[in-house]
């Protein structure tokens, strides 16, 4: 029996893509013999009450530290300061990296494998002093590479801070064990940083395919919006500075006189009150912008569209692939990717059939992919098909999280 360790700032019962794949690798883990235990946070990002009542969280260590259990799993949260601005924010994020360290050196029984998935990148430092102390190594699991996503969107501008962010990356890669990366494109990011090859290793997210599965478009979501008679272009997720949604409202602008065809913008994130300012002030009837809604609803959402949205800036598309896309090809809909053609995600589409992908430009190209996927309503069944087909043959939990239980057990080997 493996003890495994993760680290991660989100976890069930957020409801967010990362905290749903660790709640399920730690479950599945936890069925195969293995013990699990979890470092994260209270829950604060896109909260499920739902799921919230489901895993009751109780007083642990005073103010610092609560405790709950996920599907097998032990799992310690500590405070979480997000909602009370930016400044609440940071400390909140001092607070996991101080606690989750303390924490981690008093565990009763030795760890033998520490994950670590990101962002962000200072979980590989915790994980490191971590693997220290129970004399083991970490996987370093990139969701997301930064900090090539933040220089890249701007966020991210004094030289300084660029300089030390790059040297933390470099050290993080250096002092893991093994680096898991979930795709191509950005595996070859990592070794252009000089990262042995033996070191990176390319494991995909996966997607539950008995949880997602294809539902009728006729449904209680469609009918509570009023779109199911419609040809719905939807977007699910996070409303960041990693999304681009300029070129979907500027498409809607121009379909707006078009009938039949509606827009589904649903999340939350810093750019939502941008969106919803910019549809009210262009007065766009056909757009309807709703907040996170649910998981168990997620199925039903993603059944209610045609076209599944999917818009990454254009440097960010070379180093994320949100997990969206999996849920989206699972759910039997066709893909709509604004992305270049060397992103993973371009590839991924390309590769499936499941989508159309556009370039980065103008919401005039978005708009003329819709109108003419919404008048071939036959080839856009097809594609959400053969995604479906796809994703059952090459995403599945099941094969996926065997390839994490085969890569922990090699680790653990190794240590012993």
């Amino acid at each position: 029996m493996t003890h495994l360790l993760i680290l991660s700032l989100i976890f069930p019962p957020d409801n967010v893509s990362t905290a749903h794949l660790m709640g399920e690798l730690s479950g599945d883990l936890v069925a195969r013999g293995d013990k699990v235990t979890v470092l994260t946070t209270m829950p604060h990002f896109n909260r499920d009450e739902s799921a919230e009542k489901d895993q009751p969280i109780r007083p642990f260590w005073g103010p610092f530290l609560r405790k709950s259990e996920f599907n097998g799993a032990t799992v310690y949260h500590t405070p979480s300061l997000s909602r009370l601005g930016a400044l609440s924010r940071v400390l909140g994020w001092l607070i996991f990296h101080v606690v989750s360290l303390i924490a981690g050196l008093m565990l009763p029984r030795r760890v033998d494998v520490i994950l670590a998935p990101s962002p962000p990148l200072t979980v590989g430092v915790v994980a490191w002093l971590l693997g220290l102390w129970h004399r083991t190594s970490f996987i370093y699991n990139a969701q997301e590479l930064y900090p090539d996503i933040a220089v890249n969107l701007g966020v991210t501008k004094n030289r300084l801070l660029i300089s030390v962010l790059y040297k933390l990356e470099n050290f993080v890669y250096a002092t893991a064990g093994v680096v898991t990366v979930i795709s191509e494109p950005m595996r070859e990011q990592i070794l252009s940083k000089g990262v042995p090859p033996e070191k990176v290793v390319t494991i995909p997210n996966w997607v539950d395919t008995a949880t997602i599965n294809v539902l009728p478009k006729d449904n209680g979501f469609s009918r509570e919006h009023g779109v199911e008679n419609d040809f719905v272009v939807c977007y699910a997720g996070n409303m960041g500075l990693a999304q681009n949604f300029e070129e979907i409202i500027e498409a809607a602008a121009i379909l707006r006189g078009v009938p039949g065809i509606k827009f589904m913008l649903i999340g939350d994130g810093v750019k939502r009150p941008e969106i919803w300012r910019m549809v009210e002030e262009l007065g766009l009837s056909n757009v309807i912008v709703l907040p996170f809604q649910d998981y168990h609803l997620v199925p039903h959402i993603y059944a209610s569209s045609d076209l599944s949205y999917v818009p990454l800036h254009g440097e960010v598309a070379a180093h994320a692939l949100p997990s969206k896309v999996y849920r989206i090809m699972a759910s039997g809909r066709t893909i709509l990717a604004v992305a270049r053609q060397d992103s993973g995600v371009s590839a991924l589409v390309a590769k499936s059939g499941s989508g159309l992908v556009v370039e980065p430009g103008t919401g005039e190209l978005l708009a003329e992919a819709i109108t003419k996927a919404a008048s071939e309503p036959g080839a856009v069944s097809a594609m959400g098909a053969a995604g479906r087909e796809y994703v059952e043959q090459n995403y599945s939990r099941q094969k996926i999280v065997s390839q994490y239980a085969e890569l922990i057990s090699g680790m653990n080997t190794r240590a012993l």
